[in-house]
């Protein structure tokens, strides 16, 4: 298998920093590009919630969400572990798992390296949920990056 370009899902969190090691070492290794690709989720409101007096602002949270992307996106492909390597920075809207696999598949990409947990909580679950439906759904392989145990464990 020849490696040209590597597709890295992150949603900034410490164990999403656990595939970026992974992903930085096979570049290195096969010469390869990584593109970097954080999904910006829709937020719901709850239904039914009475717990809230006022309308959640749900395009500012949305925005901020954005905002926040553009922010560290470009600080994973400026880290020390990137140096050297092309990194591309990609921002993709909708569900997580889906918009994964649409931007492997377009940009024809030899490999995922995704982390199996993200975000601690409800993340955590969403996420670990998230990697095991693109395991199902890409047409490439993926390499599932699991925490180091005491991570998992917390």
């Amino acid at each position: 298998m020849h490696l040209r370009s590597i597709l890295l899902p992150t949603d900034f969190s410490e164990c999403a920093g656990h595939a970026l090691s992974y992903a930085t070492s096979l570049a290195r290794d096969a010469k390869a590009s990584i593109i970097c690709v954080h999904v910006v989720e829709p937020v719901m409101p709850s239904v039914g919630y009475t717990g809230i007096t006022e309308p959640l602002p749900i395009g500012d949270i949305s925005e901020q969400m954005e905002d926040s992307a553009t922010r560290e996106l470009p600080k994973i492909a400026e880290c020390e572990e990137c140096a050297g390597l092309e990194v591309e920075e990609v921002i993709a809207h909708g569900d997580a798992a889906t918009e994964i696999v649409r931007v492997a598949k377009e940009r024809n990409v030899d490999l995922i390296v995704i982390s199996s947990h993200g975000r601690t909580g409800l993340g955590r679950i969403l996420f670990g949920s998230t990697a095991e439906s693109v395991v199902r759904h890409a047409t490439c392989p993926v390499l599932v990056v699991k925490p180091p145990q005491e991570k998992e464990d917390s």
